[in-house]
């Protein structure tokens, strides 16, 4: 969250090393990654339509590279209620952003000019859900039945 003045964007030489790797395997990492987006976005679909959490939307002319998964809770008080079901079951799941007039430095030296209608009530909401390369098909299982599990509801799995 945003804390102060400023900001650096030079890596460091470790950091770029690991870029390169990475960078060497992009078609590979990002294939992977899609994958485990479209088994979050496939296997959620019942939770989606019993209107327990909203889906992520890619509008048509769009594509995406799978960066994350996020949903969206019915409010707040349920984001933090399933945040902490996961918790319990091992499982990390993040909020997505703190708005900046609302972060401390934020408050410190900005104001919100008009009403601020949606960016803090959907912010609130929305929920990340672990996407990295190499995540094990168990853990996914394991991520997806426990959020299952929270809304009372069976995962008959994939």
């Amino acid at each position: 969250t945003w804390r102060s003045l400023g900001s650096s964007y030079l890596p460091s030489e470790i950091n770029a090393a690991f870029l390169y790797g990475q960078l060497q395997r992009a078609d590979e990492v990002n294939k992977e990654r899609l994958r485990i987006w479209d088994r979050y976005n496939s296997s959620f679909q019942p939770l989606f339509r019993e209107g327990h959490i909203e889906s992520p939307v890619i509008p048509d002319a769009c594509s995406h590279n799978a960066h994350i998964f996020s949903v969206k809770t019915i409010n707040s008080a349920v984001r933090s209620k399933l945040i902490a079901h996961m918790k319990e079951g091992g499982i990390q799941v993040l909020s997505h952003y703190v708005p900046l007039h609302s972060s401390p430095k934020g408050v410190e030296i900005t104001r919100c000019h008009g009403q601020d209608v949606y960016t803090t009530s959907e912010s609130e909401r929305l929920l990340r859900f672990p996407i990295y390369f190499g995540i094990a098909e168990e853990e996914l299982t394991r991520i997806i039945s426990h959020t299952f599990d929270f809304f009372g509801m069976n995962y008959d799995g994939e």
